[in-house]
């Protein structure tokens, strides 16, 4: 597979997308996204690769999201996205009813999770077997199904740079972003969002129901908190 060059994670000076969030962050006072990947599932439960498949969460994964909306509870934003996978909407309609002021989820297709082409619903083991010998996503890739179907690292830059230049608008507003999506998919954004290549992912894990932020320091786009998962955390 032939990964991207990074783009650089502090914008240049006169950024379209620079605006006023880096004035902010050079005062500490900086808006941010906080990302959420949607509850557990059946396959994510047993190391299944879901992408496309359409399928809900477990009873366990549903109280993960009420955890997370618990977490979350209070906090206002100025844009809502979620993937337009059913688990990843569930999700997000179990999390925000405790938001004050903010907007109702908005479908982003920019936020589904990484197409696995011929390797969907199989697992790590099973698509090393598919493939002749040792599998790695973030380095080996995929490969497409007779339909055509499946992403490689490029697709994924091309949703995350939009995305990023979507949720850049609202920022520059002054607002959070609260985004749910999907655990490769979120990876990868955040590996964009430093401006490492999309193999970064691979070090960057992330559960079901995990919390994270993206921010600024210094004039870069940092991770200011990565995989938080609410549900282990004890109780008041």
């Amino acid at each position: 597979m032939t990964l991207p060059d990074p783009h650089p994670a502090a914008l240049p000076e006169g950024h379209p997308d620079a605006g006023d969030t880096f004035r902010h962050a050079a005062r500490g006072t900086a808006p941010q996204i906080v990302l959420v990947r949607h509850g557990e599932t059946e396959w994510s439960l047993d190391g299944r690769h879901t992408g496309r498949t359409d399928i809900p969460l477990t009873a366990r994964g549903e109280e993960q999201a009420q955890a997370v909306g618990r977490a979350l509870a209070g906090r206002r934003f100025g844009l809502v996205l979620t993937s337009p996978r059913r688990r990843a909407a569930d999700t997000a309609a179990l999390v925000t009813p405790g938001l004050v002021d903010s907007p109702a989820p908005e479908v982003d297709p920019n936020l589904a999770e990484w197409d696995y082409g011929s390797f969907e619903g199989l697992t790590s083991p099973q698509i090393a077997e598919a493939y002749g010998g040792p599998w790695n996503l973030w380095e080996n890739g995929i490969v497409q199904d007779a339909e055509g179907r499946g992403e490689q690292a490029a697709d994924l830059l091309a949703r995350n740079q939009a995305v990023i230049r979507r949720a850049h608008r609202t920022l520059n507003a002054g607002d959070d972003v609260l985004i749910f999506s999907h655990g490769h998919y979120l990876r990868s954004l955040g590996a964009t969002w430093i401006g490492a290549p999309i193999r970064l992912g691979e070090y960057l894990v992330l559960d079901t129901a995990a919390v994270s932020v993206l921010g600024f320091e210094h004039g870069n786009q940092v991770l200011r908190q990565w995989n938080r998962t609410p549900w282990t955390e004890p109780t008041a």
